[in-house]
């Protein structure tokens, strides 16, 4: 008798070995036609007979350490990729915040050498501070969220307001900061080796 009085199963780790090894014929099956091996191949590899690898394939004989150890060697795969398969990565992007001369940079992306996305968040500065202009390799994509945002660019001077982006060459001199005495967000896409943003929108009907 397993645990939780069901017979056949054995839910360690909240898992059902009996469902588990259910899924292992299929696994098989699909592991030897990609690789291209006949049953008759994989016979010769592993010892066990071919009337043994199909009914293992089929579902008509239970799968056993002793049968799956030679099996997983000759796919080279892992016993639990062959008992279960591998969870899909965590999409989720674990990254902290970095502040900066008193903004907040949200990464979006962890990637590296890859295009970053960054959520960014500028607060009011005084005044009497004078913007500074910089430049650096790059192409840089903007998107506000909320607030202003006052985007020098050259000899332009633009104000940007919610849903408004612009996408320029950051060897052009350039600042980025709050237009009035509000925070902005906005989202900001930055390539390091001077990848253009490549946006696909259906034109506005006339």
């Amino acid at each position: 008798m397993a645990k939780n009085g069901s017979p056949g199963t054995d839910r360690a780790g909240g898992v059902d070995a009996a469902e588990a090894l259910r899924g292992v014929g299929p696994r098989l099956r699909e592991l030897r036609t990609r690789q291209g091996m006949t049953l008759a191949e994989v016979g010769r590899v592993t010892g066990i007979s071919v009337s043994t690898l199909s009914r293992l394939e089929q579902g008509g004989r239970r799968a056993t350490l002793e049968l799956l150890l030679p099996l997983a060697r000759a796919y080279d795969v892992t016993l639990d990729e062959l008992v279960a398969p591998s969870a899909p990565p965590d999409p989720r992007v674990h990254t902290s915040p970095l502040h900066r001369q008193g903004r907040v940079y949200l990464p979006l992306t962890t990637r590296p050498g890859a295009p970053g996305a960054y959520k960014i968040i500028i607060a009011p500065e005084p005044s009497a501070v004078t913007p500074e202009l910089r430049t650096h390799e790059g192409y840089e994509w903007v998107y506000v969220l909320s607030g202003r945002l006052r985007l020098l660019l050259g000899g332009h001077d633009l104000v940007l307001a919610p849903s408004e982006a612009a996408e320029f060459d950051t060897r052009t001199p350039h600042w980025l900061g709050c237009d009035g005495d509000q925070p902005v967000e906005l989202l900001a896409l930055f390539g390091p080796q001077g990848e253009r943003t490549h946006v696909r929108a259906r034109p506005r009907s006339r």
